[in-house]
């Protein structure tokens, strides 16, 4: 196929880099510093274990070329997603398949909204990516692609396999979307910690903090008719009691889930460092409001937003020990 990933940051850069190297080609829109750094060394694709693929997609920076492409991923940050599907617009034939691949509950619908001509699939990326150098990037946490089922998604989802993606083709979106926000509620805690995602969960203050995020947000998403479904290994359910155990039980729960790059952290984390603006309010924010809507209290999240927001501000993380977090 011939694909186009349109938001080429880390989880762009992966997906589209991973069907590169699969034969697939890929045309990644990017930033100017990017398209210089591909075409100088290549992207360089580290995986949890195993040497780095170096590949050598198409970079541009802007949407025109995608016009011929198979279909096109999108991965710009939730704040620029109706910006990005306004371009992608003008751009693209009626009917082509484009899929969401961010994070956050209602991507795909901000997208069909400015895009009613195109086929706009809501999709769902599990694991964590970080950039370690311009055109150099990590995946720092295992886990499934999950992609809408339908007749325009069966050759997107063959392609995704073939890059050895596991993918799960599915007709509850909404509800696979709602997991994945359980799970991300941690990428605030982690950004405020200023710690190894696996330094942090194997800290019990750290864990208490996160099992009650969770819950709160496990109950403003059943409020909303939402309640979070199982993601291949993933279990939102069942998190926050895991959490809640002692360490070496939690870590027996944990590895049989969940495989972590010692090194891995949260992209909030990463955006926090860089002075890069966070998907706090698409995360953290979307349970706020969401409960406010359906009368559920969320102080956790609530409080998480004010701190990140604070981070953002001073350009760095205020590295909250689990006391001060509680």
């Amino acid at each position: 196929m011939k694909l186009g990933v349109h938001g080429a940051g880390a989880i762009g850069c992966w997906l589209g880099g991973q069907l590169a190297a699969a034969g697939h080609e890929v045309v990644l829109v990017g930033r100017p510093w990017l398209a210089e750094a591909i075409a100088a060394d290549g992207l360089s694709l580290t995986d949890l274990s195993g040497p780095p693929v170096r590949v050598h997609p198409q970079v541009v920076t802007s949407p025109e070329v995608l016009a011929d492409c198979d279909a096109v991923l999108v991965a710009v940050k939730g704040k620029d997603t109706t910006a990005a599907g306004e371009q992608l617009a003008a751009v693209l034939p009626a009917g082509m398949p484009v899929m969401s691949c961010q994070n956050g509950l209602d991507n795909a619908q901000r997208l069909r909204a400015v895009m009613p001509d195109q086929r706009v699939l809501a999709g769902m990326i599990s694991f964590n990516v970080v950039r370690t150098a311009d055109a150099a990037f990590k995946r720092g946490t295992s886990g499934p692609v999950a992609v809408e089922a339908a007749p325009e998604s069966v050759a997107l989802a063959r392609a995704l396999r073939d890059a050895g993606f596991e993918v799960l083709e599915r007709a509850d979106m909404d509800r696979v979307l709602a997991a994945k926000l359980v799970f991300n509620v941690n990428n605030a805690v982690n950004a405020l910690a200023d710690l190894p995602l696996r330094e942090q969960l194997m800290d019990p203050g750290y864990r208490r903090v996160l099992a009650a995020t969770m819950d709160e947000a496990r109950a403003v998403l059943t409020a909303a008719g939402k309640p979070p479904v199982r993601l291949g290994k993933l279990l939102p359910n069942l998190a926050p009691f895991a959490l809640r155990l002692p360490t070496p039980l939690f870590r027996l729960v944990a590895r049989s889930m969940l495989k972590v790059d010692p090194q891995a952290r949260s992209s909030m984390w990463e955006d926090v460092t860089r002075g890069k603006p966070t998907e706090i309010d698409d995360l953290n924010g979307v349970i706020v409001a969401l409960g406010e809507a359906h009368g559920v209290p969320t102080p956790m999240n609530r409080r998480l937003v004010a701190l990140v927001r604070e981070a953002e501000a001073a350009g760095r993380s205020p590295g909250l020990k689990p006391s001060q977090l509680a």
